[in-house]
């Protein structure tokens, strides 16, 4: 909404433009009338919308055209003034003053006008009879009102329905020739039913209701108010209600009818708290609030937010499979203006046997988006309607920043969940085999994928120690020369090799050199394709003699040509070193080391599992 609101006055001379605002501001009609007031501001504490409000006179007799127009150019809203007994002053509204007024501002952000008839006092009739054909021939006429300076009639009202058509324009939202709302309007208002439609079954129920009048007003409706509301669209609508709740026909025709009985402060007050702008777009202080994150630090969801997500999954999961089919996935996102998870997602995270995203491969999706581009993921918390339904200020209250990796290194001990791991190796070395495992997949289905549906990226969960963490796996590409600085910032290094080609361990033992022996990042060396046989590779010394000169773990045997789902156990063990990059190379080749986060995992996944089940069944 507008911080200020600017009037100006305009009309033909002696129509009595200075009049009325020195009416305004004294109360009472000025003896002596100069030929032009001052501007004035009204501070917002005096101003029914509590906005502070300038109103600037004009005369033809102290300014220019070139001042006029730049007046004409400044003002948000334009009241036209003529004298309810001088047809000559009326007649210059169509044919002077608002071809004027067309012509010195921007096409595309109309100017509203106000018609403004004084020296009603004079007169026994209204011009009303031939102000509203004038009304009917221009849609930015937003209202008429008829005063008299002389005896204060209707002059606080002119400068409210002024602050008002700017405040509150019917412009963006109501087509007076169709006699209905704009398209951009229905879009907005359906989004918003969308969202307050907590259970997804198309028809906004009591509660739903009152936690909307809440929302928007601050109060709930009573029981007879909310009846007397449903009783006229019931009147009106055939299927407005149904089962007693308020279906988006009955939503729409509601807002249609606040419009046109001259209540459009009402849809605005919806609009903005669901975050519009007056073009009715998202505004972007909603979509984007303030997030300050530090350098080396990330950026995950925290408890609230996946309480959120959850209820939205829960929301549209409607076959109750704990997995999203591709219509329920559109009917999620219709609340967006373009579809955010391509098909690449389906191969990000973990599928059911149909293809479909799967509850934690929703929630992890959602947690990659805000490791890598916490900016996109506020956005789509405002698209969902996070901080409305949530009661939150805004999306920024569901995002954890971590603290800096360093200080987790001096007091060795992390509270992260998430963790990055960037898989490096040869053309051809296995690293999407490796990526595709830690999903499920296993080589017979992974060539089942598209190329176009390819992705880059893994991310599923994991347990360490009992403790629920997510591991992020990112493919970097085999280009030597031009690693970037987010091909190197990661929580662990993964170095693919394939068994059965000789040469492709060197490409990892040139990367661990030059960018990772002096680091702090913990490696680990995968011997990937262990199922083919094993070949001498072309570098001066073994996989494993390299490993023990550097004090790297030794090469962890992996192959992914399955019957079943490939092991996770070395997934398990990325995570673990991700965690305790302390640990001692001593501890990490201890076989108890690793038993301990592995039997950890294993008890935690089936308690996991079950404890799925029961909320499955609460469901």
């Amino acid at each position: 909404m507008r911080k200020d609101v600017r009037i100006l006055l305009v009309g033909e001379p002696k129509v009595g433009k200075t009049s009325l605002i020195m009416s305004l501001v004294s109360e009472e009609f000025p003896d002596v009338v100069p030929y032009r007031a001052e501007e004035i501001t009204i501070p917002a504490d005096v101003t029914p919308e509590r906005v502070p409000t300038h109103i600037v006179d004009y005369s033809e007799a102290e300014q220019t055209d070139e001042q006029l127009f730049q007046e004409i150019s400044k003002a948000n809203v334009i009241c036209i003034v003529y004298s309810v007994n001088n047809k000559k002053s009326i007649e210059k509204v169509t044919s002077h003053w608002i071809p004027l007024i067309t012509e010195n501002t921007d096409k595309d952000s109309r100017v509203p006008l106000i018609l403004v008839g004084n020296k009603s006092d004079l007169v026994e009739h209204s011009s009303m009879e031939t102000i509203l054909p004038i009304m009917n021939q221009y849609s930015e006429i937003e209202t008429c009102v008829e005063c008299s300076a002389k005896n204060l009639k209707n002059i606080s009202e002119l400068f409210y329905y002024a602050q008002k058509a700017v405040l509150h324009p019917t412009g963006p939202l109501y087509c007076p020739e169709k006699k209905d709302m704009k398209s951009l309007c229905v879009k907005a208002l359906t989004r918003i039913f969308k969202v307050s439609d907590l259970d997804n079954d198309g028809i906004l129920n009591d509660n739903e209701l009152n936690f909307f009048q809440r929302t928007c007003f601050n109060t709930p409706l009573e029981p007879q108010a909310l009846e007397d509301v449903k009783n006229v669209v019931r009147k009106n609508l055939n299927d407005g209600v149904c089962d007693n709740g308020l279906t988006l026909k009955g939503f729409l025709f509601l807002h249609t009818l606040f419009i046109q009985r001259g209540r459009h402060e009402t849809t605005w007050t919806v609009l903005r708290r669901f975050g519009y702008d007056d073009d009715l777009e998202l505004n972007q202080d909603y979509l984007f609030p303030p997030l300050k994150v530090p350098p080396d630090c990330t950026t995950e969801l925290n408890h609230n937010a996946y309480l959120f997500l959850q209820s939205v999954f829960d929301k549209h999961d409607k076959d109750r499979d704990c997995a999203l089919s591709p219509e329920e996935l559109a009917d999620l996102f219709d609340v967006f203006p373009y579809m955010p998870w391509g098909p690449d997602v389906n191969n990000t995270v973990c599928t059911n046997d149909q293809g479909w995203i799967t509850y934690q491969g929703y929630l992890s999706q959602w947690t990659l988006t805000t490791y890598l581009d916490v900016q996109r993921c506020l956005e789509y918390l405002g698209y969902l309607g996070y901080s409305i339904i949530a009661e939150q200020e805004s999306q920024a209250s569901g995002i954890t920043v971590t603290r800096d990796k360093k200080i987790d290194l001096q007091k060795k001990q992390t509270q992260r969940s998430v963790f990055r791991c960037n898989v490096f190796g040869d053309i051809g070395s296995g690293k999407s085999g490796f990526l595709q495992a830690f999903l499920g997949s296993n080589l017979m289905h992974q060539k089942m994928i598209r190329e176009e549906h390819r992705s880059y990226y893994a991310i599923s969960t994991t347990y360490v120690y009992g403790q629920e963490k997510y591991l992020l796996l990112h493919e970097v590409f085999p280009d030597f020369d031009y690693l970037s600085d987010a091909d190197l910032a990661c929580d662990i290094v993964c170095l693919v090799y394939d068994v059965s080609n000789p040469y492709s361990f060197e490409y990892c033992a040139k990367v661990f050199k030059q960018y990772f022996m002096d680091s702090k990042t913990p490696c680990m060396m995968i011997a990937a394709k262990s199922d083919l046989p094993e070949v001498k590779q072309m570098y001066g010394c073994s996989p494993l003699e390299f490993c023990r000169r550097h004090k790297m773990p030794p090469p962890q045997s992996f192959t992914c040509n399955t019957a079943a789902a490939p092991s996770r156990d070395i997934y398990t063990k990325l995570t673990t070193m991700a965690m305790y990059p302390h640990v001692s190379q001593a501890d990490l080749k201890s076989s108890t080391f690793w038993l301990r986060a592995s039997v950890g995992a294993t008890v935690f996944a089936v308690l996991g599992f079950a404890m799925y089940r029961v909320l499955l069944k609460q469901r």
